[in-house]
């Protein structure tokens, strides 16, 4: 018994998904510098106030603040004066008097010597908080620099540049460990992408000769003018029979080759794409009796024109042949939404339940049939457009559309 195929794996989400909204507060989510910075300023700030006040308490403790006078009068007329006591000079010119006088003086001048340490204490380690967070956010960034390297080069390496590595220099620590790491992969997965561009190359030149071969002689049969109607009939269903595996094998090279990224991008206006492809699929929705209608605004994305081309392509197309018998449409429609490039392809036709929309993106799959014997396709279109996307660092989406067809919304960032 064959194994069962493991199940496909997700796409990747975008940065930005139209059914999720934004957070209302992003200021919350500090990077991962911020956060180290407030932890090693909030580490200093603590041991500040906690020396602060050990260094106050030890301070209050040494002058003796509310302990009794080191002296006192015992005999003599006296006249007490003091700048900073002023009241010194009213009291009256008793022993008891002068000593509670001088007691409370000696009190006030010991309180106001601790007010003044504290304060400028307090200012002391006001400025030294910020220097020692403008420090913590100088270290931060530089204990975290080499992430931001494994960072960049990643970015790059989205890019489909597997040929860029990290090189990490410095001590046997974590991050060179993980740099190193990082490095490997990058080399073995440049060698699995060499040898798969290598088999498609290969699998494109043996797969289109022999196809073309039989074209050719089936087609030089075909013109015999001599030849008997059973053996033109004969000649026609393999004709039709050679185009469809010619379709099948191109389909097949076109999705080995968009699921890489794109390397050479150059500005793509997808209104342009999807007239293009409007005006490819135009006399196929006049045989079927649909109507091809919609507005498409500007909307410029960084790609591959021919492969952006497809997409819509095969969209229209789809929309156009799973369509109702009379009074069909197809809308297509481009604009851009929050920074994003959107295609949108929406038509009338069947039902489609919405447990069955992760099906039509898989690989010779339709609605409820299998590799079954149809005259719309290979049943790769939709495959290939999802592949497609991806690699632009995109994404494609359906949606059942109410009273029966779909809406097919392709996401490409700008």
């Amino acid at each position: 018994m064959a194994a069962t195929p493991p199940p496909p794996t997700a796409p990747p989400k975008p940065t930005w998904d139209p059914a999720r909204p934004e957070p209302p507060f992003p200021w919350l989510r500090p990077t991962i510098r911020i956060r180290l910075t407030l932890l090693y300023g909030g580490m200093f700030l603590i041991a500040g106030i906690l020396l602060l006040s050990i260094i106050y308490l030890l301070a209050a403790q040494a002058i003796g603040v509310g302990n009794k006078m080191p002296f006192t009068i015992v005999s003599g007329e006296l006249q007490v004066s003091s700048q900073s006591c002023p009241d010194l000079a009213d009291t009256p010119r008793t022993q008891d008097a002068i000593n509670d006088a001088l007691a409370q003086c000696l009190n006030h001048r010991r309180q106001q010597a601790l007010d003044e340490l504290l304060s400028r204490s307090l200012m002391a380690l006001l400025g030294l908080s910020v220097i020692a967070f403008a420090f913590g956010y100088a270290m931060a960034g530089r204990v975290l620099s080499p992430l931001g390297r494994i960072t960049r080069t990643a970015r790059q390496v989205a890019g489909s540049d597997l040929t860029r590595r990290i090189e990490l220099d410095g001590p046997d620590d974590e991050l060179k460990e993980l740099a190193d790491t990082f490095d490997d992969m990058l080399e073995r997965l440049q060698r699995a992408f060499t040898a798969q561009q290598r088999f498609v190359g290969n699998a494109s030149h043996e797969l289109r000769t022999p196809l073309a071969i039989n074209r050719t002689l089936l087609e030089v049969h075909l013109s015999d003018p001599e030849a008997p109607p059973e053996l033109h009939q004969l000649g026609k269903t393999l004709l039709a029979t050679n185009e469809r595996s010619e379709q099948l094998v191109e389909g097949l090279l076109l999705l080995a080759r968009s699921d890489n990224q794109i390397v050479e991008r150059k500005p793509v206006d997808l209104a342009e794409v999807a007239s293009r492809a409007i005006d490819q699929a135009h006399g196929e929705a006049q045989q079927k009796g649909v109507e091809i209608r919609g507005e498409r605004a500007p909307a410029v994305v960084q790609g591959n024109g021919v492969l952006l081309e497809r997409i819509a392509l095969n969209l229209v197309q789809n929309a156009v042949r799973y369509n109702v018998p009379e009074d069909g449409w197809v809308e297509v429609t481009t604009e851009v939404q929050h920074g994003q490039a959107v295609l949108v392809v929406s038509n009338t036709g069947p039902v489609v339940p919405a447990y069955e929309i992760d099906n039509l993106f898989e690989p010779f799959r339709r609605l409820r049939t299998e590799r079954t014997n149809s005259d719309k396709g290979v049943g790769l279109g939709l495959s290939i457009a999802r592949s497609v996307a991806r690699a632009h660092r995109g994404r494609i989406i359906a949606e059942p559309r109410e009273g029966g067809g779909l809406v097919m919304r392709v996401t490409l960032p700008i």
